[in-house]
């Protein structure tokens, strides 16, 4: 689907969200970026995994992906194109025990036209970090707009609204990069920008700005965590019973460890069941360090909110440490484990789980206002993800950096360009623990090409994505 900027005022009505977009303050110094919305198009692609996913008690066998391509120009005329690309992980983004995956996904879908048509209709001219920023409130709008059309028991959540808007504001810091002939990453100094994180993030950040949390240049490599789902199999009988496709990849957590030479692992949890999640942790433990004894192993727990308090996350830790000490000290953080909305009761007070092992929000970051909150809590981390969109990923790293806490970048099933998108964020980011990136393992042919085109994150063989290949390319990367 295309939109010019001839068409804008139809689309824009048709959606539902005309409306003047505010002007923004001066620039800090300088000439900020003024890049002006030509040209919107989408494509959606389906592809099924070659095995379940299991995540949050529910497990996921396919994925559709929203590419966008957004074309820009300059105030001297000169036309940019920017990439984008994203699952629409409706799944992990939009849960409703009530409304089916086609309901969660067509709203996700139906959501995208509409954003298309807006990002379309924006008249201002500006760095995509102040595009984001004017155009946020429409997206939200259009969502609830398409919510009440739809008639959803459940409106889309603003969580989902961030996932289906991401590959729009990558496709515009892609052309940015571009524009300036380096990568997005380097292109956010408040004299490109026009304003300090102030603007963005409350008085609190000002005279703060984004070049203060990303490096000169990408991390060489960043370690990757091998997901380990919550049906995955661990051993060749489990294989064998799950009917894992013996297509050339790994079928067992012990072949993975050897094809990737991995040394670090995300274990998804259940908690629902504590004698589950403190044999499934000790297992595979126990299967990591006899595939390479003399590995530093190190290892994050998701439990995708599902534990029911906090009492649960202190027992299971209690009980991992009585089991196995060492295992203990290899868990390296403790990922979102009781419910999103961190303001419903009961209150989920993290402090002492945090004590144990740090404890990283996920889900419930949507916000510098969920952040804090989080903070509040007792949480000591951040996971960054691209799918919450490029814009949204450097403004809460820059909130964590200020506030002392532990950053990590996670994954949503994301192949080829998003999961070039992830990487850079994981390697521009100082400080980032690591990269969840499990595609290879369940959607591979996702990213069928990519591995000649960029061969250092699309092939692992010693546990890491060697990211130091983003350092010249221009714009996000996913492109020459």
């Amino acid at each position: 689907m295309s939109i010019t900027r001839s068409r804008r005022r139809f689309c824009l009505t048709a959606a539902g969200v005309l409306g003047a977009v505010a002007v923004g303050r001066p620039a800090v110094g300088g000439e900020p970026v003024k890049l002006r919305v030509k040209d919107v198009r989408t494509r959606f692609s389906e592809h099924r995994y070659r095995m379940p996913y299991k995540f949050g008690g529910t497990p996921v066998d396919r994925v559709t992906l929203l590419d966008v391509e957004i074309d820009v120009e300059t105030p001297a005329g000169r036309r940019i194109t920017g990439l984008g690309s994203m699952p629409l992980g409706n799944v992990w983004s939009f849960p409703a025990r009530d409304l089916p995956y086609e309901t969660t996904l067509g709203a996700m879908k139906s959501l995208a036209t509409r954003l298309a048509a807006i990002v379309a209709g924006c008249d201002e001219a500006g760095h995509p970090l102040e595009l984001w920023h004017l155009l946020e409130p429409d997206f939200l709008a259009a969502a609830r707009t398409e919510s009440e059309r739809l008639g959803l028991q459940m409106p889309i959540p603003k969580l989902a609204v961030l996932v289906t808007a991401s590959p729009f504001d990558a496709a515009l810091h892609d052309a940015c990069g571009k524009a300036l002939e380096r990568s997005s990453f380097l292109s956010l100094a408040p004299d490109l920008v026009g304003h300090d994180l102030s603007r963005y993030l409350g008085e609190e950040f000002r005279g703060v700005d984004l070049r203060e949390i990303v490096r000169p240049r990408p991390a060489d490599s960043v370690p990757l965590f091998h997901s380990v789902g919550g049906s995955d199999p661990l051993t060749a009988a489990e294989a064998d019973a799950a009917a894992v496709p013996d297509d050339g990849l790994p079928r067992t957590l012990a072949e993975w460890i050897a094809f990737n030479g991995l040394w670090n692992i995300k274990i998804k949890l259940q908690g629902e069941s504590l004698d589950w999640d403190v044999d499934r942790t000790l297992a595979v433990d126990r299967i990591a360090r006899q595939s390479r004894p003399e590995t530093g192993w190190r290892y994050c727990v998701d439990f995708n909110e599902r534990c029911p308090d906090v009492a649960y996350v202190l027992e299971y830790l209690n009980r991992v440490k009585e089991a196995s000490p060492r295992c203990l000290e290899s868990i390296l953080y403790v990922e979102q484990p009781t419910a999103r909305d961190l303001a419903a009761p009961p209150r989920n007070d993290m402090h002492l789980a945090a004590k144990l092992r740090p404890v990283v929000i996920d889900e419930s970051l949507t916000d510098l206002e969920t952040l804090l909150l989080a903070r509040d809590l007792g949480y000591t981390g951040v996971a960054l993800k691209a799918c919450k969109g490029q814009s949204h990923a450097l403004l809460m790293a820059a909130a964590a950096k200020r506030y002392g806490m532990f950053v990590c970048v996670q994954d949503l099933t994301c192949p080829g360009a998003s999961l070039v998108h992830s990487a850079g964020i994981a390697a521009w980011v100082p400080g980032v623990a690591g990269i969840e990136a499990n595609a290879r393992q369940y959607v591979p042919e996702a990213s069928r090409g990519w591995e000649d085109r960029l061969p250092g994150i699309f092939r692992v063989t010693d546990g890491s994505m060697h990211t130091g290949c983003l350092a010249d390319r221009p714009g996000l990367g996913a492109t020459a």
